[in-house]
Parts: C-alpha cells; structure tokens; sequence
C-alpha cells in the first residue's frame, strides 16, 4: 500500500478499497462544487399504502443484495434497539458483505460484531463508541471503516461518496404517509434530523414506528414524500439511555477549576459584550459546570445569549426558560428535559446537519457561534486534537459534531492536564481529529494555552489574571509529572480512515497490537 503525507505531515494511503483518497490540504482549503447526488423517484410503488405487516415484510420490500450498504441515525443513542434488529434480520437472510452506515453505534450495539466475523458487515462508514470501535482496532473488519462528523456524514450522502441503499429510520412518532419525528411516544428522543440526509438521498426509506398516529404527524422532520414504506414494531427503545455524557455538574475540585477558568476567559475576553453572543457546550460534567459559571456571569452583567447550539439538557434548559438564552437550537437530546423542552417550548429548535454543520452548502451556522467548549483525549504542541483514539490507541470514540463545532469563533477544550497518569497535553497526538490552525485555546487546572496564531485573543486577555501559559510549559509540566508515556504499537495495517468535513483524509487510525 502507498502511503502520500496530506498537509499535517500525517502518512495516509493514496489508494484503500479501491477508492482514491484525497489528502487533506487545510480546514478550510476546498469549498466543494459539483451537484448534488440524488436519489430514485420509484414510479412502481403504490404509496397509498405505505404500510407494511412488519419489519420483516418492510425490508424484503427493500430488496437488498450483498454489499449494498444500510444506514440509521443514533438519536436513541445507548438505548437504540433498531439497529440489532435490523442486522440480525439482515444475517437471517443469508446476505453478505454488506456496509453499515449509522449515524453512530453505541455499546448496546455490540452484537453486531459478530455479525462482522461471520462476513454479514464488510466495513463501517459512521462513529463507533466502544466495543464495535475496540473490534475496528483489533482489525476485526474486513475492510476499512471510515470516520465522519455529523456535518460530514451529511455532506459524504449529498455529495454521492457514501452512497445508502436502504436507510431504517427510527421514529418515535409518524403515520402512514411517513411524516416522522421525535417528540413523543414511548421512545421520543427529541431530534431525529440526523436521519434527513438519509430520508433524502437513500435509494429506499424505511420509517420504523412504536407509535404510529393518525395523519398529517408534525412537524414533519422526516417527510412522507421522501419514505417508501411505514412498519411499526413494539418497541424502538428505550428513552431513559439516550443520556450523554455524566447530565451532572462535576464534584471534581480540578475540574471545576477548569470550568472556572474556561467562564472567567470568555468574560475577559470581551465576547460576551458583543452582539449575537452565543455558546456550545457539551454534557460532560466540566461543561456543564461551565454553562453554570457563565450563567451567572450573565445574571451579573445582564447579558443575554442571542442563542446556545445544543446537545439540549436540562442545565441548558433552564437558562433558556429562564431567559438568559433567546433559542436552543438543538441538533440532538442528552436527557429527557431536552426532549421535553423541544416539545413543548417553541424557542427550542430542532437543527439538521444541513443547516448547522455541512460543509458544502451556501454556509451553516457553525460560524455563528462565538463560543465552543469541547473535549478532548488529546491536544499536541501544534493544537493538534485528537478525539477518536485514546493514548493507548484504543479506537473508542466517534468524531461526532467535533470538528463542525470547531469553525466557531473561539474553539475551547477544557480537559484535566492528566487523565488516568497519562498527560493530555503531548509532542504529537495520536490521531488528528481536527488541525491545530481551528483550535484556539486550552485551558487545564495549571494554566490556559492560546494558540499563537489567535493574536486577537492575546491582546484581548492581556489585562488577565488567568493563568496563561505556552502550551508547551504546560507540555513539560504534565511530563515531569507522569514521565513520557509509552506509545502505543501498531501494525501496518490501516483500519479506519478520519476524514476532514470536507471529504479530504487528515488522519489514519492502524491497527492496535494489543
């Protein structure tokens, strides 16, 4: 196999699979063109009757052959029960070297390994947390998986590189024309637009229902004109592990400091005071103790959010019912507050791909966002990040929304100096997930590194008192701490491709000897 460098120096390969891959050149080298890809109008199907008997009648409807390729969303996220379903029908059929297509896999999903040894699954395009990601670092596929941000998988389906046979779209409520969204039934799970690329480009559409109503469903998320066939089966799954991250304020006095710091940085940094302030932050305990610091910064100044881009939970929430934030625009739920809220209060907006995070389109909002606090297993000396593998090579994370979220003005990771005696801060990362040039600040409970090309942000912190330090100060400090860790091992092999949201490879993962 031919290894090329793309423009981080990172050794990728020019040719995998049969498919020639295109090096990535910069965050912000290619601006797409072309057409969009599009899918089949089937002038055969009767669709006033889109009902099917049952999941079994609905993917025989489907017709699908060996190496086709199968899509779903991740919106019930650990409480998915589609997905096995799905496959385990799939395998029932004797069919093989299929592509597995999900928005992303969860530990629930572990049983689809061994579906992927008995030859069912080739290979999987989408974000793999866990066990299904552990099995991907072992080589336990036969092909190579490909990693893709939320706003990157959106533009892979628009743009024709990945292109869906079938898509299985979980609904928890819809009709019999296929109007589907999230918002209520036994499995609401609030968003569901993550599956609009799907519904709109797929060849055939499945809306799978445990709570089909009468029509017209609305709002329609996913719309009927863009479904095939409508089945409703017991149950999708179970609401209550649709829970991300820890949904509580961390206890830890180190994070909370890092929370501290990452709040009293956007207030010495001006941003607040400027029109259309707004912010994105996670789930994670430091993230959600940062929503609380700057919420009371806002009660202090008198400041509003002009909007804050969920992940919605309750802490989220309540400033929002509070006041304090003018609109959540919400691209997927973290708790069931969340998925409550996006019912009920009409200033909680659901968001696509499309319109929040893809690429190739006539801009997204990604860049209206002033403030991103994101996580991180890995920062290098370059502001490199890595969020896909751990230090010791694990393939455990997906891409998620991460690098969409880093064309905000000011990219955040707050992260402890050390996780696990294994420093967060190292000469070079792993993996690159995102480059260092859309990273713009670091912050640990020992000090706070601005990246040096973020001039504007020096001079705005420069009356400070905050910690701020070179990054590689804080490099040595971890170091001298720790030792220099051991690097993991790898073989030659290459098991999983991290494509830039542009389509462009910035990394590859190998595979792991353990």
């Amino acid at each position: 196999m031919k290894m090329i460098p793309n423009a981080l120096g990172r050794m990728i390969p020019e040719e995998i699979d049969g498919r020639k891959l295109k090096p990535f050149l910069g965050a912000h080298a290619t601006h797409g063109g072309g057409r969009k890809a599009g899918p089949p109008i089937r002038a055969t199907v009767d669709y006033k009757d889109k009902l099917r008997s049952s999941l079994d009648e609905a993917i025989e409807a489907c017709e699908i052959k060996d190496g086709m390729t199968v899509s779903f969303h991740h919106h019930l996220r650990n409480g998915d029960f589609l997905i096995n379903m799905v496959v385990d029908r799939l395998a029932e059929r004797g069919l093989k070297d299929l592509v597995l297509a999900p928005s992303a896999l969860f530990p629930c999903h572990e049983p689809i390994i061994d579906h992927i040894e008995k030859g069912l699954i080739t290979h999987i395009e989408g974000s793999m947390n866990g066990p299904v990601g552990r099995a991907c670092s072992l080589g336990r596929m036969r092909k190579c998986c490909v990693l893709r941000s939320h706003g990157g998988r959106y533009r892979a389906i628009q743009d024709g590189d990945l292109h869906v046979d079938a898509a299985f779209i979980a609904a928890p409520c819809a009709d019999s024309h296929g109007n589907a969204n999230g918002l209520s039934g036994p499995s609401a799970c609030g968003p569901i637009s993550f599956a609009l690329a799907d519904s709109l480009y797929a060849d055939r559409v499945v809306v799978v229902t445990d709570n089909l109503q009468p029509f017209p469903v609305i709002p329609w998320v996913i719309r009927g004109g863009n479904v095939d066939h409508v089945v409703q089966i017991d149950r999708l799954g179970d609401p209550e592990k649709i829970i991300s991250g820890t949904t509580r304020i961390t206890r830890s006095p180190t994070r909370l400091l890092i929370a501290e710091y990452a709040a009293r940085f956007v207030r010495d940094s001006g941003i607040m005071d400027e029109p259309e302030f707004s912010f994105q932050a996670g789930a994670g305990g430091i993230s959600l103790a940062f929503i609380q610091h700057i919420a009371e910064i806002m009660r202090e100044r008198n400041i509003r959010s002009a909007f804050a881009r969920g992940g919605s939970m309750k802490y989220l929430v309540d400033l929002l019912n509070e006041g304090l934030i003018g609109y959540i625009l919400d691209g997927q739920a973290f708790d069931l507050a969340g998925v409550r809220s996006l019912r009920d209060n009409p200033k909680h907006i659901e968001t696509d791909p499309f319109t929040s995070y893809n690429y190739h389109t006539k801009g997204n909002f990604a860049q209206r966002v002033k403030i991103s606090i994101l996580g991180a297993t890995e920062v290098d000396l370059d502001f490199n990040v890595n969020v896909n593998t751990h230090s010791d090579g694990w393939l455990l994370h997906g891409t998620g929304g991460f690098t969409d979220a880093t064309d905000g003005y000011i990219t955040m990771i707050t992260a402890p100096l050390l996780r696990g005696r294994m420093p967060i801060i190292v000469d070079k990362v792993t993996t690159v997930t995102t480059p260092g040039e859309t990273v713009d600040v670091i912050v640990t409970e020992r000090g706070i590194a601005i990246n040096p090309g973020r001039e504007d942000l020096i001079e705005r912190l420069k009356g400070s008192d905050l910690p701020i330090k070179p990054i590689e100060e804080l490099h040595r400090i971890a170091v001298e701490m720790t030792g220099e860790p051991a690097k993991p091992v790898f073989g030659d092999r290459v098991v999983a491709l991290v494509e830039w949201r542009d389509g462009t490879i910035i990394d590859a993962v190998r595979q792991l000897k353990p």
